[in-house]
């Protein structure tokens, strides 16, 4: 039996740790200079600056780059990632034909296990095959 390397939350997620570090960098940032400018605005305004038409102003220039830059960007790669993970026919065709390959090979490394290692493995995996003709009995 095969057994996949296990793998701490933090090594496993690591990407999403660094990404989120990444954006709470960007935003705290964004929201300190934000009040500068604001405070530099107001004063040439000759207005005071005041903590409510600062969240309101730096609430909706945020909201606003989210829409714009954010949410699009996530759209496009998680969204593609997502279409990828639950097999979508544009995500699946280079993968059919490696794993078709690998199972011969197994077959033909060794003929009385090939077939049987085959099996456990996608048993192992779900039978995660990502197309119909390809599975195996």
């Amino acid at each position: 039996m095969i057994e996949p390397k296990s793998q701490s939350i933090w090594r496993a997620s690591s990407y999403v740790w660094i990404t989120f570090a990444f954006f709470m960098l960007s935003i705290v940032g964004h929201w300190i200079f934000g009040w500068f400018s604001y405070v530099d605005e107001q004063s040439a305004l000759g207005q005071p600056a005041d903590s409510g038409g600062y969240i309101i102003e730096m609430s909706r220039d945020t909201l606003e780059n989210w829409q714009s830059e954010f949410l699009q960007l996530l759209w496009q790669v998680g969204g593609l990632a997502f279409l990828l993970f639950v097999g979508s026919p544009q995500a699946k065709e280079g993968s059919d034909r490696i794993e078709a390959q690998l199972d011969e090979l197994l077959k033909l490394a060794n003929r009385k296990k090939g077939a049987a290692l085959i099996k456990e493995l996608d048993e192992q995996y779900g039978g995660r095959h990502t197309d119909e003709p390809h599975q195996h009995k």
